[in-house]
């Protein structure tokens, strides 16, 4: 991570290789001054990552004038490398119309050589052709690299959805919670508040259990937002426990409303997961019984497991009470329940039934 953000870091060889070991022949003291100009090639290369096309018009520039110089012309290794390196890094950087001038300027370049100072050599097209595979590589490596950055990018950007996706999913199941825990509770106060004041004058032994049952629902709401609470501070780790259907009877208990509980089966089989999405199930069933179904309504909530399978049926019967006042709601109920039970590869169906009640019927697949 310190290289990426120092890369000049890496360009260290390269300036070593252009000091020392490319130097031209230092025989002649008086030449030391002539001799050392094209050393000025470094100068441009310093700022090739910032100004990649720059640097190549510079190179390509200074080429041409070593290569026109009888006094310079013979330090052709020097002048070669800084043009596959100028080359390199324009086609990294992806500008490749102008990387295929920058090769066919090195290559007039390369031509005018040999044509000019080649006639002093055993072979003039050899010193053409050597160089040749500097500069396939050089494009080369500038392709290589510059995928690798694009790859490298690429990644980055679908961690970021995938994190971003994660923090998506995470606030909705945490507003489901929300919603059942605040929901359920919230209509069981109410509603208990609402009869507290009605029996307060004729059954004061009444309120006193109506207010236990406030109090008692308060608490456990307290503690269900308490643990939510942990969980957005904390992590996956702060999870568990979470309610499971063991604690169904009380849950039933708490709705202040006559509802029997059929459990059949083993539910100690069942997934931590799966048991807290019937559990969540099964309270938002009972939050819509206690929201809109008459005072006098009676319920049932059966649980079967029947492996591979879980089925969950919530009924409530259609009484003859005037309708309770109607509370709040914020329509996310069934979409709660139907997202749970897809979650599981299940089904869900809700309806009235012939006597005026309502039905919940939901399955969960929680094995193989």
């Amino acid at each position: 991570m310190w290289v990426r953000r120092h890369r000049w870091t890496v360009d260290l060889p390269l300036y070593a290789v252009f000091l020392f070991f490319l130097a031209p022949n230092w025989n002649n003291p008086g030449s030391y001054g002539v001799r050392a100009i094209p050393m000025l090639f470094l100068l441009p290369l310093l700022v090739r990552r910032r100004f990649p096309r720059a640097v190549a018009v510079l190179t390509i520039a200074g080429a041409a004038a070593v290569y026109f110089n009888e006094v310079w012309a013979y330090d052709r290794g020097r002048t070669e490398l800084a043009m596959a390196v100028a080359l390199f890094t324009v086609v990294k950087q992806g500008h490749r119309w102008f990387a295929a001038g920058t090769a066919a300027a090195i290559v007039v370049l390369d031509v005018q050589w040999a044509a000019v100072w080649g006639t002093y050599t055993d072979n003039p097209t050899l010193t053409i052709v050597a160089t040749v595979p500097l500069h396939i590589a050089a494009w080369a490596l500038g392709e290589f690299f510059r995928k690798q950055e694009q790859l490298t990018a690429e990644e980055r950007k679908r961690a970021d959805a995938q994190a971003r996706a994660a923090v998506a999913e995470e606030r909705a199941r945490i507003a489901r919670e929300l919603h059942d825990v605040l929901a359920h509770s919230m209509s069981v106060i109410v509603l208990n508040a609402e009869g507290a004041k009605l029996a307060r004058h004729r059954d004061p032994a009444a309120v006193d259990r109506t207010l236990d049952t406030i109090v008692h629902t308060g608490r456990d709401a307290l503690a269900e937002l308490r643990r939510l609470l942990e969980v957005l501070h904390a992590g996956q780790a702060a999870r568990s426990p979470q309610p499971t259907l063991a604690e169904l009877r009380e849950l039933v208990e708490q709705s202040g409303r006559p509802v029997t509980l059929d459990v059949t089966g083993d539910p100690d089989t069942l997934p931590a997961s799966a048991a807290l999405q019937a559990y969540r199930i099964v309270q938002e069933a009972l939050t819509n019984m206690i929201k809109h179904a008459p005072a006098d309504a009676t319920g049932r909530v059966g649980v079967t497991f029947e492996p591979p399978e879980v089925h969950i049926e919530v009924t409530n019967t259609g009484g003859h009470a005037p309708p309770a006042p109607a509370l709040p709601s914020s329509g996310r109920g069934l979409t709660g329940m139907r997202q749970r039970v897809e979650m599981y590869h299940g089904e869900l169906t809700t309806g009235p039934l012939p006597d005026g009640g309502y039905r919940v019927r939901a399955s969960l697949v929680v094995g193989p």
